[in-house]
């Protein structure tokens, strides 16, 4: 059962979590480009609260078993893992090198974090 482990718990419930905060600081660029402001900030408040649903139960658990420097790391590599593929997919970016260089600096983030637990 998923909710037996709490890191593969916690990886699943912010992995849901940052799609929808993706969307929320995001997708108004290009769905609501032409509203006011005010429309886009409900609406991304609206998403947003979505995300919560499962970011707190997310650093919840994976505090449980995780250091929270741990949690933050595991977050950013999550969001890059969502947003290359939206900004690509999504909103029509190009895909760019620079997501490369980026990814392989939170690996480096990745290694000092969690190298107490490696070792």
């Amino acid at each position: 059962m998923l909710f037996v482990n709490p890191v593969l718990t916690t990886i699943v419930l912010l992995t849901c979590s940052n799609v929808f905060m993706t969307f929320a600081w995001y997708a108004h660029l290009k769905e609501l480009n032409n509203k006011p402001w005010i429309i886009a900030a409900l609406a991304s408040w609206g998403v947003a609260l979505l995300e919560y649903l499962f970011q707190v139960p997310a650093n919840r658990i994976g505090y449980s078993v995780m250091s929270l420097g741990q949690l933050k790391i595991l977050q950013e590599v999550i969001t890059l893992s969502i947003f290359v593929p939206f900004a690509v997919l999504y909103m029509k970016e190009s895909l760019k090198l620079d997501y490369l260089w980026a990814g392989l600096c939170i690996l480096g983030a990745v290694y000092f974090i969690f190298r107490s637990e490696i070792h």
